[in-house]
């Protein structure tokens, strides 16, 4: 327990030396903040536990995070099982995200791809498809270099290749581009 925990807390302090990570989260937050002023919307895909993560960062857009304030338009992905199972039928589970990009994402939009191995074929598609209808996309990953990051806008790569400790990094970079996204469009 205690290894565990010593590493996760090394992950987090890695980010924290890490002054570029910390510059590409904050591109990413302004990427968002400029789409809203804009009004255009979030898309958030992730499979498993990076999909709960999706659900979790929409909800801090649609509701709040810090501040009582009007809601932000912001979709996971990963939650209308009618949509999901009718693509999956179709065209396979490859592309349940990306043909949902393909209906809802318009030129403008914010597409964040979640993936803690930036490998996730369903995953690759939906920026692919996200990239070629002018969506902006940003990656949350892991360490290492995937297929994912050529398709990504903005790339925010956790410094470590243990899928749970990247899952609590992701939360919390997720937590930390709301509060800036809040501050900048709510702050009075």
């Amino acid at each position: 327990m205690e290894e565990y925990i010593k590493k996760s807390i090394k992950t987090k302090e890695r980010i924290l030396e890490d002054k570029e990570l910390q510059a590409e989260i904050k591109r990413s937050a302004d990427a968002i903040i400029s789409a809203y002023k804009n009004e255009k919307k979030v898309l958030i895909a992730g499979n498993g536990g990076s999909a709960s993560d999706a659900q979790h960062i929409a909800g801090e857009l649609v509701a709040k995070f810090k501040y009582v304030r009007k809601g932000l338009s912001a979709f996971s992905l990963g939650v209308n099982s009618s949509v999901i199972t009718a693509v999956a039928n179709d065209y396979g589970y490859e592309h349940i995200f990306a043909r949902q990009i393909q209906a809802s994402g318009v030129k403008g939009d914010i597409f964040i791809a979640i993936s803690t191995s930036g490998k996730s074929e369903n995953i690759i598609l939906a920026l692919e498809e996200a990239h070629k209808n002018g969506l902006i996309t940003i990656g949350l990953t892991g360490s290492e270099k995937s297929p994912a990051d050529k398709f990504c806008n903005y790339l925010i790569k956790v410094p470590s290749q243990t899928t749970s400790i990247i899952q609590e990094a992701h939360i919390m970079i997720g937590h930390i581009i709301c509060g800036i996204v809040e501050e900048n469009l709510f702050k009075q």
